[in-house]
């Protein structure tokens, strides 16, 4: 028993260090890895010794790399990699060779070995891709210029990890037969590479299908993990290393119809895994020995960052990219990265580097790491103090953005030209309505404007750009992407702006409806439910209802949804016999002299008139009040009802005169 309960300690501890840490970060708006190298660093052999033994944590915490691999791998579809040809072959391609050129003239200057140089420098050329990629998403930031450059440079760098996963550990061969070494493990890679990727699409197609109709999650699931293994294990028989049989694996799968659902299975095992795999890293910190040599940490993690940041910023320039977005790029890119950790471990499994040296750099990534979301969130104060034509830029955009909206009057904004913003923009058009459409796709953007469309290149989460699209003088502003987040953005900076303007959201799915509502959006408009109401009425009528009944379900199951279509506002056009009689919205501003100032919506008793009162608009309130929400009327208030003609003018005249 005592032996069991010991075994079981390291495990527990780690569980707890886990759930501690990314509990932790998380509160601090800090990326989960930040946490668990911490949590290792806390309970490795260094640090409270909960946790001494990690050689068997340590192959255990490989997997985590092999999975992180496997994804990367599911990534390498070769369309993507054609439509990011510039910005992952062009820059990340320069900036990987000119790491490694830079460290090996270092080391030959200083008199070392260049084989440490080449080491040292595929290690150091590697960014973060797990931190940097999901603060881009976090910031809404992926599909801007420098967020595409960004993308393009980790993909190169996750791509560029497969060689040099072969070559680094080569290094340590005597000099005479390193180059026979990495012509062998070279030669190895590509007759693995031959086999898998000629006989590997067609097998895997083949293999997954049979899987996939047996219609079994548990089997399928099964069948992602042994694949991804097996093809590791391959390599490493072949004499190398088991995160590129996973990459293969990964490759393999990206170009099948299964890509996206083992993309979906995969990820629980791969972030557990991973997250065990820095706190392992954490582990292998000597914090006596770190601090002993704090000056050096300093000062290689002023060299890694400071260096890394100006290369990057000028070959982003190189490669054509604005000051400002040059800038932002080097400051994404300049911490270290996990596969930084990997490349380390080898070179000095290799005794490349000695295990001082390993330590310092491996102090230096972890401290690059830690600084790296905090140096994100203040990439725009920095750039516009470093980049002088960035305010020049800034200020050019805002007046393209404000000449095309300043002739609007009564408008709409259109956050979002996608599919979703196109179809809205051509509905306007065709009732005359002004829009004007901000986007950040550059392509598009030329092309619809090109075509005559009112659309500017801008991004529609920036209050600046906002204020510039007249979102104080439009009659209402339409969100038309789906991340929840940008979208909570957009509608802090437009209700600021101006308070009482009508804000439609596209959402997704219906669990997003009660947040944006909140946030003050005056109506949410669900995909998952669209699609959901358009299917069932199409299949109703193909199995024989009448049109008309498909009709009026449909408009009692929107009804019960969207508060603005539970009835309509009557105008002189509706005028016909059956609308005469149907229920209709009708608002009613009360004046100050208004008998029903000051008392509450029980009082008025409007339900026994037969009229239900919808929602009270309020001068003063960022959105429409519902009935719960209404103490007591004010002057000003506009009361929205739904009842039929005659009831409406009732409680008319009693809001107004009692």
């Amino acid at each position: 028993m005592d032996s069991t309960e010991f075994s079981l300690l390291p495990v527990l501890a780690l569980l707890a260090a886990g759930v501690v840490a990314v509990a932790i970060s998380r509160s601090l708006a800090l990326p989960p890895i930040i946490g668990y190298l911490v949590a290792g660093l806390a309970l490795g052999p260094h640090a409270l010794e909960l946790i001494a033994d990690t050689a068997r944590m340590r192959q255990l915490a490989e997997f985590g790399i092999v999975f992180l691999m496997f994804s990367i791998g599911l990534e390498f579809s070769l369309p993507k990699l054609r439509g990011m040809r510039r910005a992952v072959f062009g820059l990340g391609l320069a900036q990987v060779a000119a790491s490694i050129v830079l460290c090996v003239g270092a080391a030959l200057a200083l008199g070392a070995p260049w084989q440490a140089g080449l080491a040292l420098g595929a290690a150091a050329a590697m960014s973060s891709t797990a931190i940097v990629s999901r603060l881009l998403a976090e910031r809404i930031e992926l599909d801007t210029p420098h967020g595409r450059d960004i993308i393009g440079v980790l993909l190169f760098q996750d791509l560029a990890v497969v060689p040099l996963l072969i070559l680094v550990p080569a290094l340590g061969q005597p000099a005479g037969e390193i180059g026979l070494a990495i012509a062998a493990a070279l030669a190895k890679a590509a007759i693995v590479l031959a086999v898998l990727l000629l006989a590997g699409p067609r097998l895997m197609r083949l293999w997954f299908g049979a899987v996939a109709r047996r219609r079994s999650t548990e089997l399928f699931v099964l069948n992602v993990l042994l694949i991804t293994l097996a093809l590791a294990f391959v390599t490493g028989i072949a004499g190398l290393s088991y995160a590129l049989g996973a990459f293969l694996a990964g490759m393999l799968l990206s170009e099948t119809e299964y890509r996206y659902q083992v993309e979906a299975d995969i990820k629980p095992f791969r972030d557990v895994l991973l997250g065990l795999f820095f706190v392992t890293v954490g582990m292998t910190l000597n914090l006596p020995l770190v601090l002993t040599e704090l000056w050096a940490v300093l000062g290689a993690l002023a060299l890694l960052m400071g260096t890394k940041f100006a290369l990057i910023g000028l070959l982003a320039r190189a490669f054509g990219a604005q000051p400002g977005t040059a800038l932002r790029i080097g400051l994404a890119l300049a911490q270290g990265g996990e596969f930084g950790f990997v490349l380390l471990a080898q070179a000095f499994g290799a005794e490349v580097v000695s295990a001082a040296m390993q330590q310092t750099l491996l102090a230096a990534t972890v401290l690059s790491m830690l600084a790296s979301p905090f140096l994100i969130d203040a990439s725009d104060r920095i750039v516009l103090r470093l980049a002088r034509s960035e305010w020049m830029q800034r200020s050019l955009d805002l007046h393209r953005i404000a000449t095309r909206s300043l002739a609007a009057e009564r408008h709409v904004v259109i956050l979002g030209y996608g599919r979703n913003g196109q179809r809205l923009a051509r509905l306007l058009q065709s009732e005359g309505v002004p829009y004007v459409a901000l986007d950040l796709d550059p392509e598009r953007v030329r092309e619809a404007a090109l075509a005559g469309d009112t659309v500017v290149f801008a991004d529609g989460i920036r209050r600046e750009a906002l204020v510039a699209a007249g979102v104080a003088r439009a009659a209402a502003v339409a969100i038309t992407f789906a991340e929840v987040p940008a979208a909570l953005r957009a509608l802090a900076h437009i209700h600021a702006i101006h308070p009482a303007v009508p804000v439609i959201v596209r959402a997704r799915e219906e669990k997003d409806i009660e947040r944006l509502s909140a946030a003050g959006a005056s109506e949410v408009v669900p995909e998952a439910f669209e699609s959901g109401v358009m299917l069932a009425s199409h299949t109703l009528v193909w199995v024989g209802v009448p049109l008309a009944r498909v009709m009026r379900r449909v408009r009692q199951v929107r009804d019960a949804q969207y508060g603005l279509l539970r009835g309509l506002f009557h105008g002189s056009s509706d005028e016909t016999a059956s609308e005469a009689t149907e229920p209709r919205l009708h608002g009613v501003t009360l004046p100050a002299g208004a008998r029903a100032i000051g008392r509450s919506l029980g009082e008025l008793d409007l339900e026994s008139l037969g009229v239900q009162l919808r929602s009270v608009r309020r001068p003063s309130a960022a959105r429409n009040l519902t009935p719960e929400e209404t103490r007591a009327l004010e002057a000003g208030d506009v009361v929205v009802l739904l009842g039929v003609p005659e009831a409406l003018a009732i409680a008319e005249l009693k809001l107004l005169q009692g």
